[in-house]
């Protein structure tokens, strides 16, 4: 194993142990904002699926973390909360539907092409939800229950609980990495990257790259479901916003802040922009520049593009790769 990769594995098994123990010591903002921050990680990482190990970026992502989340508000009953292992299903199979009929046709573009239909059917999700009155309009949806944890009178976790609700969303985000780790390391994942560095090569040795494609699309939305269907179990609210090509934008900003075609690029993304948001956001530090923290976050992405091609993940190495990484 090389030294790069055995220092990452230290690292991250400290940022879990970190991770773990931090209720003990954090106030309730932050445990609220490190909870935000894990499920934003686990969309980063489907996203990452898409751009850095496959070659196919998308801006549309953010129609799957906002069709389970506006899944979850009209499934769940208004006043009795309803059992995770009926919600999460429906909206992870919805988001699955919706990523193997759409794949079926964006997969026939490349390119710039590819980009812009993504983006459209990302909008089209996002206008049935604000301009009708199934998903609230631009107002919204309240969920006024989290999902329960159990089924009927037994319940196995309370979600109420921030705690509680923090510890599943760790154990989650650390067995989408596992899954995601065991995934690209076969020989799926190996065949995905290979498409990502010569498609036609692929191709003319008789690899079925659209089934590939699709294989791996289906699961990226999947997985960005799962985070958007937790998102909107943390704030109980769900609006047009989290479907907009903005929430696309900025979790693509993750990935590269991060590094693209690394698992761990993608999660160290996702915590280092939502931190640097709320820091930009601080006018006590920065006084009027506050208002426009979106400035001072583009010029760190244009900083990190620049010089660290890698990604801040790239830091820990120039030459060695995270096994499994792109």
């Amino acid at each position: 194993m090389h030294a790069h990769s055995r220092t990452l594995g230290a690292l991250l098994l400290l940022a879990l142990v970190a991770l773990a123990l931090f209720p003990l010591v954090g106030s309730t903002f932050y445990l609220q904002l490190i909870t935000k921050v894990m499920i934003l990680a686990i969309f980063a990482m489907s996203l990452d699926l898409l751009v850095g190990y496959t070659g196919l970026v998308s801006l549309g992502h953010a129609a799957f973390f906002g069709l389970a989340g506006y899944a979850l508000a009209l499934i769940q009953p208004k006043y009795d909360p309803m059992s995770i292992f009926i919600t999460l299903p429906a909206a992870l199979a919805l988001c699955a539907l919706f990523a193997l009929i759409t794949g079926a046709l964006v997969l026939r573009t490349r390119g710039i092409y590819f980009i812009m239909v993504t983006l459209a059917f990302a909008q089209m999700v996002y206008f049935v939800f604000h301009d009708t009155a199934l998903g609230g309009g631009s107002d919204g949806l309240y969920i006024n229950n989290k999902p329960l944890v159990g089924w009927g009178d037994l319940t196995l976790l309370d979600l109420e609980n921030r705690t509680s609700f923090y510890y599943l969303v760790l154990v989650l985000l650390a067995a989408v990495y596992l899954l995601l780790r065991r995934v690209l390391a076969s020989n799926f994942g190996h065949a995905l990257q290979g498409i990502r560095v010569n498609e036609h090569r692929m191709r003319a040795i008789g690899f079925p790259v659209m089934r590939y494609q699709l294989g791996v699309y289906v699961l990226a939305g999947v997985l960005a479901g799962l985070s958007g269907y937790l998102s909107a179990a943390q704030f109980g609210f769900v609006n047009p916003e989290i479907i907009s090509w903005h929430q696309s934008g900025a979790v693509l900003m993750m990935v590269i802040l991060g590094g693209m075609g690394t698992l761990s690029g993608s999660m160290i993304g996702a915590f280092v922009f939502v931190l640097l948001e709320e820091f930009f956001k601080d006018d006590t530090v920065f006084g009027a520049v506050a208002k426009h923290w979106q400035l001072l976050m583009g010029l760190i992405i244009v900083a990190v593009a620049c010089f660290l091609p890698r990604g801040l993940v790239g830091l820990l190495s120039r030459r060695n790769k995270e096994p499994g990484d792109a």
